[in-house]
């Protein structure tokens, strides 16, 4: 019963969905203010519906209902329950319906809590937003339902594929679909300012939050995805430039730009077009990130789907939402006033170079993830391109990019001094360097591009601290003066602070771990030894574990550091589980400082005298800690940024209306204050 109550709850939402997006219309069409109410009243109850039906779904897990086809695909009884519950999430089509809460939510936020839009911005963005909820309530209704009855249902299911049984697997997909998502809301507040012919100030001020919400869940989501290939994959790396995990990073390099625009139009009244055309970008590659992973055309343990037709289904609704998007671009944005001018040397041109870089760098990912693909469906031909590829033309990009990152907050607005803003950062300079030099001279082998790396993640780290010894102009008035100073920061400036001194941490255990990663594969009997880095390790033991829905060999190995002292016990596993006949290794990870020694064991072997030997591999991975702790500095960030007075959603109800343009003739948009 619980489970049609569900089905019956996802088909009322896609009903909501149609009175929201029709209801919504008609009150920007007639000026309708109580049809502006139905509107955001249905978007509230189809969220509310939704809510209902995911729950349903999750119950249906709970339970082991395997008369529901979604569950005895992808769940088994003898299940932990945190992986059932996971479980409702882990397919396509419980992936689908996270995905369709998500926007339905985004949906119901704007409708509560968007008072302070102009009445014609706002029934349009919440038009738009059922609009998109009626595509992809449409497409989980009649192609990827998740309470599709079995008419003869099996005793057990096939469960769920165990490299997703993992607590960080659990939170990652949630944390995605936020970030996916979110900018449906900003791609809905595009299209409405299309059709009022209007982009100004309070529009960018509505754009920056929900931007930043969706940015900050995105950074999580993929921290996840990186410390779960990490650790759970067994292969001593954190990113391979996979297709899938190319389909989240675009996204976010997009939001990444559009944060960033959207301060320009906010402040300066400048850029409304490119912002709104980045905007509309951001979920459009969300969009392809869902069709990569549910379409069956990437082969990945990532993909949800294999089957062609849902596929086709997806990328119909890709082409079709972005295709019109772009076509009221084309149409409405040269009409729109062009906004401030600035300065070649300004905070502006700086935020435009940052823009342009970001966006050349999404192309590089984006051709590197397509190409195979579309070489395949021309040719016939299976190619890939890997590291290789993005290290020769994503790796430049950023590396311009985040040299000039540290001199952009201290240029003025509209005209600067470039060499005094230079000046101001002599101090993280000085201290780059001498992070290279000590670098060269202190860490084998020595490595250039390690030295010049590790500078660059020091003058991130001290170029953010130097704008806020500006701000409180330090050494330059009394202490307590800028304590004060210190103490009355808005929370926007920490949060940048936070997010830019974040990418420094990052691109240091990134490029430390890349270059002076060591790694040693031996093939041990008990008692027999490796060396890795100087760390031996031991083989002592291997012994039967018996988990609650795997069996596995588990090794103990005694891992002495080079002063011969006991570093730590790693006991890495081998897992065989019986529902589905899959295997899997679980490392062992020895976190040293900021450092880690990584263990995986492998299959067993017969020696050549008839005794078992088991295959050990062993990596070093100097600084990898940094390349988790960094993004979560930028998430936190972010969420301190959001929770600036400023940029809280609600704030836009203190905000004057403004009163909409008429669509055949906008008006000029002009600098606020």
């Amino acid at each position: 019963m619980i489970v049609e109550i569900g089905a019956f709850a996802l088909v009322l939402s896609l009903v909501l969905s149609v009175l929201q997006t029709v209801a919504s219309a008609l009150a920007r069409i007639r000026r309708a203010p109580v049809l502006a109410a139905v509107g955001e009243a249905a978007a509230i109850s189809a969220f509310a519906a939704l809510a209902v039906s995911f729950a349903a779904l999750v119950y249906a897990f709970v339970v082991s209902d395997f008369s529901v086809a979604n569950v005895t695909a992808n769940s088994h009884s003898a299940k932990p329950m945190l992986y059932k519950v996971g479980g409702a999430w882990g397919s396509h089509e419980g992936s689908m319906l996270l995905w369709c809460l998500a926007l339905t939510g985004f949906g119901a936020l704007l409708a509560g809590y968007g008072r302070g839009l102009s009445a014609g911005l706002k029934s349009v963005a919440v038009a738009n937003q059922g609009a998109l909820g009626i595509a992809f309530l449409a497409y989980t209704v009649f192609a990827s339902n998740p309470f599709w009855r079995l008419t003869d249902p099996p005793v057990e299911g096939r469960s769920l594929n165990p490299l997703l049984q993992d607590p960080a697997l659990i939170l990652h997909p949630p944390f995605l679909y936020v970030g996916y998502v979110g900018l449906s809301v900003v791609f809905s507040l595009a299209i409405a300012a299309l059709v009022e012919g209007r982009a100004d100030a309070a529009w960018a001020r509505w754009v920056r939050p929900w931007t930043l919400a969706a940015w900050s869940a995105l950074t999580i989501g993929i921290t996840l995805g990186a410390f779960w290939a990490y650790y759970e994959l067994g292969w001593g790396g954190w990113w391979f430039w996979d297709p899938v995990e190319n389909a989240s990073f675009m996204p976010w390099l997009i939001a990444t730009a559009l944060l960033h625009s959207a301060v320009v139009t906010e402040r300066r009244g400048a850029l409304p077009g490119w912002t709104i055309f980045l905007a509309l970008g951001g979920f459009t590659f969300s969009m392809l990130g869902a069709f990569l992973v549910r379409s069956g055309v990437l082969t990945s343990v990532h993909a949800f789907a294999v089957d062609p037709t849902r596929g086709v289904l997806l990328l119909t609704i890709l082409g079709v939402t972005a295709g019109l998007g772009f076509a009221l671009f084309a149409w409405r944005a040269p009409a729109m006033a062009r906004g401030g001018l600035f300065a070649p040397i300004s905070r502006e041109s700086a935020l435009v170079l940052n823009n342009i870089l970001l966006a050349a760098a999404t192309a590089t990912v984006l051709l590197g993830t397509l190409y195979p693909l579309i070489r395949e469906a021309i040719a016939g031909e299976a190619i890939s391109v890997g590291p290789p590829y993005f290290n020769l033309t994503f790796t430049p990009l950023m590396f311009i990019l985040l040299l000039l990152l540290p001199a952009g907050p201290l240029l003025a607005w509209k005209r600067a001094d470039a060499g005094a803003a230079l000046q101001r950062l002599w101090v993280a300079a000085l201290l780059a360097a001498v992070a290279a030099v000590a670098t060269l001279a202190l860490v084998e082998p020595r490595s250039l591009f390690g030295a010049a790396g590790l500078a660059l993640g020091v003058w991130l780290i001290i170029g953010s601290l130097t704008e806020v010894a500006e701000r409180i102009r330090l050494f330059r008035v009394p202490g307590a003066e800028a304590l004060r100073r210190l103490g009355g920061l808005p929370r926007g400036a920490w949060g940048m602070t936070l997010a830019h001194a974040g990418l420094g941490v990052f691109v240091l255990g990134a490029v430390f771990e890349t270059t002076w990663k060591a790694e040693t594969a031996e093939v041990l009997a008990l008692g027999q030894r490796l060396e890795v880095a100087g760390y031996v390790l031991v083989l002592e033991d291997v012994a039967p574990v018996q988990g609650p829905n795997y069996e596995a060999e588990q090794a103990t190995l005694r891992a002495l550091a080079p002063d011969g002292t006991l570093a730590c016990m790693a006991q890495p596993e081998r897992r065989q589980y019986s529902a589905g006949g899959q295997t899997t290794s679980e490392v062992a990870i020895c976190t040293r400082g900021l450092s880690h020694l990584y263990v995986v064991l492998g299959e067993r072997r017969q020696a050549a005298d008839g005794g078992p030997v088991w295959l050990v591999t062993g990596y070093w991975n100097p600084w990898a800690l940094l390349i988790f702790l960094g993004p979560g500095l930028m998430a936190l960030g972010g969420a301190i940024s959001l929770s600036d007075r400023r940029l809280r959603l609600v704030a836009g109800r203190r905000a004057a209306p403004v009163a909409p343009a008429p669509a055949a003739a906008p008006e000029p948009v002009g600098e606020q204050a």
